[in-house]
């Protein structure tokens, strides 16, 4: 298996390990483009998550993310920002940049698709913001969002004339 496999896996492997399963991801997808591509099935929405998670930047952040997560839950992180990441504070706002390089990939459409779906946190999302005790997910949401997102902005890139009005 080359290394760039085993990023892959590795990456699949930490996101099931915290919950988050490639078709719950292609279900934010269809979320997010349903009403844009009427055909859109979950294998397809699910098939460009996928193919955003074997880019490298998405690769390392997840895995930034995720250690990030885990070493807060263990309560590894220095004071002031052990608490910042528990807490999830609002202003924080470095998990959301974490996010931006995997929006990034697929242009500016992304980063309109992250802000909706960041803001009304449907599927997967309202689960990993529960803030549920001893568990962490203040990168893994935005990066779960960012991932739905930039999968959703490679579909509309591949459908521009289902995105635009028909003049």
């Amino acid at each position: 298996m080359t290394n760039e496999a085993k990023l892959y896996e590795h990456t699949l492997a930490l996101l099931q390990e915290r919950g988050v399963t490639p078709e719950a991801i292609g279900e934010l997808v269809m979320f997010l483009q349903a009403k844009f591509i009427p055909s859109l099935t979950l294998e397809v929405a699910t098939q460009n998550a996928l193919i955003v998670l074997k880019k490298r930047e998405v690769q390392n952040a997840v895995m930034t993310g995720i250690a990030l997560d885990k070493a807060a839950e263990a309560n590894k992180l220095e004071q002031p920002l052990q608490s910042i990441i528990a807490e999830d504070e609002g202003l924080y706002g470095v998990d959301e940049i974490l996010a931006f390089a995997i929006v990034n990939v697929y242009g500016s459409i992304g980063f309109t698709n992250y802000g909706y779906i960041d803001r009304v946190k449907p599927g997967i999302l309202a689960k990993l913001n529960a803030h549920e005790p001893g568990i962490i997910h203040t990168f893994l949401d935005d990066i779960v969002g960012a991932i739905a997102a930039a999968a959703a902005s490679r579909l509309a890139h591949a459908h521009p004339e289902l995105e635009d009005d028909n003049y």
